[in-house]
């Protein structure tokens, strides 16, 4: 007996801090099915060039976007017979955090921004992988070092600390926090300080890159 073979491909999404609020990077899709509407950047396995579907991320990102996220994890899989015009179809979804300037810089042109929780119509099943995703930041963020993934290299304590309450949609007592990442001993201070209108305020950095997404119990 014959058996059709889905339709496998790949789906990113890109979550970021910007204007204060959690967004996400999606493109505007130019061909069939769902032409001309929003979706998260993904495409279609191949299976005579990718290795795995890490290698088809982070080429499709490539392809679309130019853009490459310094963490990427793997979020879950989706399927069904309706996501997908073309195909009956599952697609593994992948996750990442990103600091702002770092997908302005890399590629100004290629996304709109939207913020997680007024989203517009997508193209696919994307809004419920965007559902996913951000329960899943949301609920890590709690407890692991996730959000630093939003921040540039070197951060102020009090932007980490506004980077969590924007995940967390919530205000943090500030020496409660710092006791917090004090414990998880996670960041170090640098020689280096931001200036501004108020006074000189410290920059810290992360001890280890492999810190990023850090669980603690």
């Amino acid at each position: 007996m014959n058996f059709a073979l889905p339709l496998v491909t790949v789906d990113a999404v890109l979550l970021t801090l910007r204007q204060g609020e959690l967004q996400v990077a999606l493109h505007r899709r130019d061909k069939a099915p769902d032409e001309g509407m929003l979706a998260l950047p993904g495409g279609v396995v191949h299976v005579d060039e990718d290795a795995s579907t890490e290698a088809t991320v982070a080429r499709v990102l490539n392809d679309k976007t130019g853009f490459q996220p310094r963490y990427l994890e793997q979020l879950q899989w989706f399927s069904g017979k309706h996501r997908d015009a073309r195909s009956w179809s599952i697609s593994l979804a992948y996750l990442a955090l990103v600091p702002v300037e770092e997908l302005e810089a890399a590629s100004p042109n290629s996304f709109h921004f939207y913020g997680v929780d007024h989203l517009p119509q997508l193209a696919f099943d994307h809004t419920d992988i965007i559902a996913a995703a951000v329960s899943r930041v949301r609920n890590k963020s709690s407890y692991s070092t996730l959000p630093c993934c939003l921040l540039p290299e070197k951060f102020t304590l009090s932007q980490l600390q506004a980077t969590y309450e924007a995940i967390l949609m919530t205000t943090l007592e500030k020496s409660n926090f710092r006791r917090k990442i004090e414990a998880w001993d996670v960041v170090e201070p640098t020689e280096e300080f931001l200036t501004g209108a108020q006074r000189p305020a410290r920059l810290y950095k992360l001890k280890d890159f492999m810190l990023f997404g850090k669980s603690f119990g």
